[in-house]
């Protein structure tokens, strides 16, 4: 039976939703109905179909109470837009149903699996909140909540485990048995990543404790996520309040991927690699599905907790997904490149081959801002230039730029003139893997946002830009000279 506060949301969506033009919001990235986007939730497989939940506050363009918005799609790239799936509606979630994830169920329906949040005085008056695990089943579209909820509370931590910061489970099936990975804070005050399966009826069990910050990467770990890959095994999640580390890791909340062995009968996980998942400005939460051909597929939120104020004047949405990632382990480290399926999006190729750079240059028909556009850059002669710089969404007063340094090998984005409204982090910098002065990017534009793939996905870097659409020129520019292939694609 539909709530009568999860019935308002979706009266609100359908009435005010489909009044949003498609020219104001981005053409193939995921964005909530109306209202507040924030962390994807039971990113999986059910009937075929992938399906996208994500944290929703249909209400406004800030957070708030947390609702479950709902996308479907079949190719990764077109969504089509699912009424709310959950609303805060019970005791036990009524300060908001947080991050989690989905599965299929062997009977056919599908199991939500969330962190329902409640609001408590403790002895000395401060207001705390308890968060534990709920439960929802249902067809795709409609999800009754469980009569056993909370399936786990403060009873099922180990010990020094916070209820507190107890949140964001993610479920998956593996040799028949359901397996949750959840966040939590430990003693220390830092984070780890707790391994619970399921034991029968929605029944849970402690298994271990995977991994854990011990005050080495941030505070509390949101959002973990536990797979194989390539014959490894990968755990991802987003700590808050970390300290930066070189060009690795930021401050604030960042992204951590850890890359090890894992034993399930002995050890357990066993990190041996860490590394931050993307290298931008705005990216958060990741989640992953495992596709029915194979592939690990990512998506995660296009944006910053320390950004969100930057907003445009009168959205009537606000946050959007990245596009959906293909995953790889090489040489110890994580791969990233957009889903095969994008290329199906594609048209209008227009190539140029070993064009020389000294100074700034533009290309016939490179230009625009929902495209897909692959550069490659080297040294001409015996000389190495200094830096090469690509400038898009550009226009006089605005432009967002890639610069690349072979000296030292930093790649850095800078958006101080895209349109953001407010003096935010506009600038990031990270290092690519040296090749004597050669770097290849992969730059993706849609309307509102940039995302870097270096080097065939070595590295990856997301960011937000809100320029006006008529700013649609690309340009090149080399201190020294530099040769570079450019093939650009319309999407």
């Amino acid at each position: 039976m539909t709530s009568e506060l999860l019935q308002k949301a979706r009266d609100l969506e359908a009435r005010y939703g489909p009044r949003i033009p498609d020219s104001e919001r981005p053409a193939l990235h995921a964005t909530p109905a109306i209202g507040w986007m924030n962390d994807p939730n039971g990113f999986s497989m059910y009937r075929g179909e992938c399906h996208l939940f994500y944290q929703y506050h249909p209400y406004s363009n800030e957070w708030g109470p947390m609702h479950w918005g709902h996308l479907k799609t079949k190719d990764f790239i077109h969504w089509e837009r699912l009424p709310a799936a959950l609303a805060p509606d019970r005791d036990y979630d009524a300060a908001g149903c947080f991050s989690g994830g989905a599965a299929e169920l062997p009977d056919g329906r599908q199991l939500l699996m969330y962190t329902g949040v409640r609001r408590i005085y403790d002895a000395e008056g401060f207001l705390q909140e308890i968060q534990t695990q709920c439960a929802a089943v249902g067809d795709g579209v409609n999800y009754e909540k469980a009569p056993n909820n909370p399936v786990l509370d403060d009873k099922d931590l180990p010990e020094g485990g916070s209820a507190i910061d107890f949140r964001d489970p993610k479920i998956w099936w593996e040799d028949g048995v359901l397996y949750a990975a959840i966040g939590n804070r430990t003693a220390d005050g830092s984070g780890a990543v707790l391994l619970y399966r399921e034991t029968g009826s929605l029944k849970w069990e402690f298994v271990r404790t995977l991994d854990a910050s011990r005050c080495q990467y941030g505070k509390m770990w949101e959002c973990p996520d536990f797979f194989p890959l390539d014959g490894r095994q990968v755990l991802i999640t987003s700590p808050q309040d970390m300290d930066p580390v070189g060009l690795e890791f930021h401050a604030g909340n960042g992204t951590l991927c850890l890359i090890g062995d894992y034993d399930p009968q002995g050890g357990g996980f066993v990190r041996q690699y860490a590394q931050a998942i993307d290298y931008g400005l705005d990216f958060y939460a990741p989640q992953t599905l495992l596709a029915p051909d194979g592939r690990r597929i990512m998506i995660a939120w296009m944006q910053n907790w320390d950004t969100v104020g930057a907003k445009p004047g009168h959205c009537r949405w606000f946050g959007q997904m990245t596009l959906p990632r293909e995953l790889a382990v090489k040489d110890g480290r994580l791969y990233q490149t957009p889903v095969r399926e994008l290329e199906n999006y594609r048209s209008g190729c227009v190539v140029h081959r070993n064009i020389p750079v000294s100074g700034e240059i533009n290309l016939p028909g490179v230009q625009g801002r929902v495209l897909d556009m692959t550069v490659d850059v080297r040294p001409t002669g015996g000389e190495l230039y200094r830096w090469f710089r690509i400038r898009v969404a550009k226009d006089g007063e605005h432009e967002t730029i890639i610069r690349y340094r072979p000296s030292d090998g930093t790649v850095k984005i800078d958006r101080t003139r895209s349109g953001l409204p407010r003096d935010i982090v506009h600038t990031r910098s990270f290092l690519a893997r040296p090749q004597g002065g050669k770097i290849k990017f992969r730059i993706i534009l849609d309307r509102f946002s940039v995302e870097v793939f270096v080097n065939d996905g070595e590295q990856a870097a997301s960011a937000v830009i809100y320029t006006r659409q008529e700013a649609e020129a690309i340009t090149f520019e080399a201190g020294g000279s530099a040769l570079m292939d450019v093939e650009k694609y319309s999407l």
